[in-house]
């Protein structure tokens, strides 16, 4: 500021938010602008004292400025140079001081940014989307890589349906939408014979059996006495047009099942589920790696309980796709231990799940193997297809080793197990293995292979 001629011989100038006293107390002076003169007489040097700083005359009109007032009024320049972004530089020049931390730190992960996916990262949802840092912090956070499960929720409508379709099925045999008779549905839901026909998983309807052979009578749908009165044979039971030159090979009955419940408590337990753990499942890995783990699980599944259920009795539900799905939890928890929430309590409960899920394979029409067995392609499959956080290069190396091995291990399992059901005898194999899905009672022989409500034409 210059004093014109003629001005008063002092001006006050105090800047009431610059604390004046404390600077002098410390022994330095007011900051000056740069250029400035700094001379001033001994005795407007100090601040302390009634007297105010003055400017006079005998200065030679020096330009003396408050440092907290050329603050402001350099404060407006100063936003302008930050707003604006100099030449060459890329549109995140400027950062919003809301969000940005007070300290830049290099990070160890920093250099691995998301680069182009790939026509497979794509399928099974990995994009590349985001970099490795904001990976962790959404895994930390529980963010997927979806933001709605589609895929749960079609299957989800599409079980409803087909089981809407089962009651009607069931009505017009009985009269009721629930089997009470010839014995009852401890799941509140259509007859042994109904669900045969629907397309539950029936070996004798796949192959030759030598204990339900094709001449054998079954009881027909609407058949409500115990023993059976009204019989019919196992081909008409089977339905879908019977067999191809009178040999059982309805090899869809792997599929079918996973779309079929044996009663209102059965699709209800499972939808509960489904909608909750699947649910999660899918929108953390992506709809397409999610597809191949459910439907995978759940054929695989029927693979395995045709090769060790009972025989004689079907056996239905999506359970086995469920704990496909389940077990890429599982996958998640051990491959992110250290980012998840609670990670001890979560593999507490999930056990607890899991323990339940096992005890109601015991129930009649629902079978264990189906949950076994999808629980372990869900394992093989999730390490594959699940994406996993790797931090460093051994332990992606190690990663992508493992999802070979699960891979393979998965081809030779269903190859395997395929072969045995239609090659030999699977009780030969392993005659204790029917006990993991039958409780032994006098109804079902002590778990030897029984057909409710049925006898054989010889």
């Amino acid at each position: 500021m210059i004093l014109p001629d003629g001005a008063s011989e002092t001006l006050q100038v105090k800047d009431e938010g610059f604390d004046h006293d404390n600077i002098i107390s410390r022994g330095s002076s007011p900051g000056l602008v740069r250029g400035t003169s700094t001379s001033r007489p001994k005795s407007q040097v100090g601040y302390s004292g009634a007297r105010p700083p003055t400017y006079s005359e005998d200065e030679d009109h020096e330009q003396f400025y408050d440092e907290a007032y050329t603050k402001r009024q350099t404060s407006d320049a100063s936003l302008i140079h930050n707003a604006v972004v100099p030449a060459g530089q890329s549109k995140g020049y400027y950062q919003d001081l809301e969000y940005a931390d007070p300290y830049t730190t290099p990070s160890p992960y920093s250099n691995q940014t998301a680069g182009k996916p790939s026509p497979f990262a794509l399928f099974v949802g990995n994009d590349g989307k985001y970099p490795l840092e904001q990976r962790i912090e959404n895994k930390k956070r529980g963010i997927g890589r979806q933001a709605y499960p589609f895929l749960t929720w079609i299957v989800s409508v599409v079980l409803i349906a087909v089981f809407i379709y089962e009651e009607v099925i069931q009505s017009k045999a009985q009269g009721t939408p629930v089997s009470f008779k010839p014995t009852v549905n401890p799941m509140l839901g259509p007859s042994g014979s109904a669900l045969i026909f629907l397309g539950a998983r029936f070996p004798p309807c796949m192959k030759n059996v030598s204990s339900v052979p094709p001449s054998t009578l079954l009881a027909c749908l609407n058949d409500t006495a115990n023993p059976s009165t009204i019989n019919c044979p196992l081909e008409d039971v089977c339905g879908f047009n019977g067999f191809d030159n009178g040999t059982p090979n309805q090899w869809f009955r792997f599929i079918t099942p996973i779309f079929l419940h044996a009663g209102f408590i059965h699709i209800a337990l499972n939808l509960l589920c489904q909608l909750t753990v699947s649910a999660q499942v899918e929108k953390e890995m992506g709809s397409g790696g999610f597809f191949l783990v459910y439907f995978a699980a759940g054929i695989f599944g029927n693979v395995l309980g045709a090769n060790f259920s009972l025989v004689g009795s079907p056996s239905t539900g999506a359970s086995g796709a469920i704990f496909g799905t389940t077990a890429v939890a599982w996958v998640d928890l051990f491959a992110h231990w250290k980012y998840q929430y609670r990670p001890v309590r979560k593999l507490i409960f999930m056990t607890i799940e899991f323990l339940i899920g096992f005890a109601i394979g015991y129930i009649p029409y629902i079978d264990n193997f189906a949950h076994l067995g999808g629980f372990l392609l869900g394992l093989l499959v999730g390490i594959v297809f699940y994406p996993v956080i790797s931090v460093t290069k051994r332990h992606r190396a190690i990663m992508w080793t493992c999802r070979m091995v699960a891979m393979v291990l998965a081809i030779i399992l269903y190859v395997v197990l395929i072969r045995n059901f239609y090659t030999s005898d699977p009780y030969a194999a392993c005659p204790g293995c029917r006990y993991l899905s039958c409780w032994p009672t006098a109804s079902n022989n002590h778990c030897q292979g029984y057909v409710l409500c049925s006898r054989s034409s010889w």
